[in-house]
């Protein structure tokens, strides 16, 4: 009888035994395992993201951050088009997670873009020449988009012209928002955005 074996992520992390704090999110968290994870763009077409497994979305968001707020102060576009470069501060920053945590990194990575992610926001609705603000449920897909964004963006925050490297303040801000830690941008930027739809309710 053949031998069964155990397919992992990069041949490391087991992705089996993952749970789904929240169910809706389970269709969009792909947590394929693979030895080389890497689509070379064939989930390009409209909502074809759910097919890219989640570690290749997070580096490709730490290569296009995207800029925040209107003062475009620290990044407007490109950070690093390195793609191996970018998975490489991913691995890192999923080392560090085991390390400080005890726990398998990719459950800790599930409960962070579970927990950072906004139930609702806010939409602009004009009528009659006038702009009004209107509460909107945030659908699974983009809950998923912003949390992976934010968790970037508040992790090259924290680095950015400091001594700290990447992969390190990448594994402290999911580490902080896997707990719901308001120390964690991600957290602080889901808390705002639920506040400003309950206000324009």
């Amino acid at each position: 009888m053949a031998e069964k074996f155990d397919f992992k992520l990069f041949g490391v992390y087991d992705t089996s035994g993952v749970e789904f704090p929240d169910p809706a999110l389970k269709p969009y968290i792909n947590l394929q395992p693979k030895l080389l994870v890497k689509s070379r763009g064939r989930n390009i077409a409209r909502l074809g993201r759910a097919k890219t497994n989640i570690l290749e979305r997070l580096a490709n968001r730490i290569a296009t951050p995207g800029h925040v707020g209107k003062k475009h102060k620290i990044m407007t576009s490109w950070a690093t088009g390195k793609y191996s470069k970018n998975m490489k501060t991913v691995l890192e920053a999923l080392r560090i997670i085991e390390e400080k945590t005890q726990k398998n990194p990719v459950q800790v990575l599930v409960n962070a873009i579970t927990t950072a992610s906004p139930r609702d926001e806010i939409t602009v609705i004009e009528h009659a020449g006038a702009r009004y603000p209107q509460a909107v449920d945030t659908s699974p897909q983009r809950r998923v988009d912003l949390a992976i964004r934010w968790l970037v963006q508040g992790a090259y925050q924290k680095c950015f012209g400091k001594k700290k490297k990447m992969s390190q303040s990448l594994a402290e801000e999911i580490i902080k928002a896997s707990e719901g830690n308001m120390e964690s941008y991600a957290m602080q930027k889901k808390n705002e955005s639920e506040k400003q739809a309950d206000s324009a309710r």
